[in-house]
């Protein structure tokens, strides 16, 4: 305990364990820097917690987690999406509506599944160690699709971002990449449920993200970076885990989170606002 043996590498489930911290890693955090620049954090969250009560619901009927998830998902896309889209009420309201009826309902499924509820509670807080090579392969195609999206309409992503309405004036496919948007977030959260947990993958999405904003102003740079931070999230977070006989899902999250500190810390926006603040002052 507390002590890295390196002869762990050798084995297969560990393989699997470190392709899917950088698979997962690259498709959470690059969906977050979508999530973070576009203000859409707790629509994000709503989604999360929908995909989590789908999971539970798919393990309660006996099929696929991942196809629950998913169904989960698109279902809380469509019920805040067209709100939040067309302004016609608060979205907060929708937000709070969906966010409260999946917990409930995940909680619910939890609670009436008969038997142990051992893979209720690795939806719940993640086991990265007993990821498969299916596994495997569903996060690689849904973390190369949005790669390849991400760079094919980069962009139109950028004029979106930096205003959504104007974006649409120009004739921009603004809508498409708002829902599709959510519909991708849905995605990485479904596939990435395994390895982190219901209750806390978001924290993989918007963090890594986060920490990039505080470090730069391009949006390119962006994406790099909240790559680079969500791979070392979850390598160094199994690593921990491994050491220490931490929950997976609980370590990469505390890693990541620590990370978004450093850069909040050392940020150079942050002493720009000093120096501008100063200059008021005076």
């Amino acid at each position: 305990m507390g002590q890295l043996n390196f002869s762990i590498l050798q084995y297969e489930f560990m393989h699997n364990a470190l392709l899917a911290g950088c698979l997962g890693g690259v498709a959470c955090s690059l969906i977050g820097v979508l999530v973070v620049t576009m203000g859409l954090s707790f629509i994000g969250v709503a989604i999360a917690h929908a995909a989590f009560a789908g999971a539970l619901f798919g393990t309660f009927m006996g099929f696929s987690p991942e196809v629950g998830a998913f169904a989960f998902s698109l279902a809380a896309v469509a019920t805040i999406g067209p709100l939040a889209d067309r302004g016609e009420l608060n979205t907060d309201i929708p937000i709070g509506i969906v966010f409260s009826l999946t917990m409930g309902l995940a909680f619910l499924f939890m609670g009436i599944m008969p038997g142990p509820k051992t893979d209720a509670l690795e939806l719940l807080w993640g086991s990265i160690l007993t990821i498969t090579r299916s596994d495997l392969a569903l996060l690689f195609v849904v973390a190369l699709i949005i790669v390849l999206l991400i760079a094919l309409f980069f962009k139109e992503i950028q004029a979106v971002i930096f205003h959504r309405e104007v974006a649409l004036a120009v004739g921009l496919p603004a809508n498409f990449i708002f829902y599709a948007l959510l519909i991708l977030t849905g995605s990485a959260i479904t596939v990435s449920l395994g390895s982190i947990g219901g209750l806390l993958i978001f924290n993989l999405i918007l963090n890594p993200a986060a920490a990039a904003y505080q470090l730069t102003y391009s949006l390119r740079n962006m994406f790099i970076l909240s790559a680079l931070f969500g791979v070392l999230s979850s390598w160094i977070g199994l690593m921990l885990s491994y050491m220490f006989h931490f929950p997976s899902g609980a370590s990469i999250v505390l890693v990541s989170t620590l990370i978004f500190i450093a850069a909040a810390v050392f940020s150079p926006k942050r002493r720009v606002k000093k120096w501008r603040g100063a200059s008021i002052k005076i």
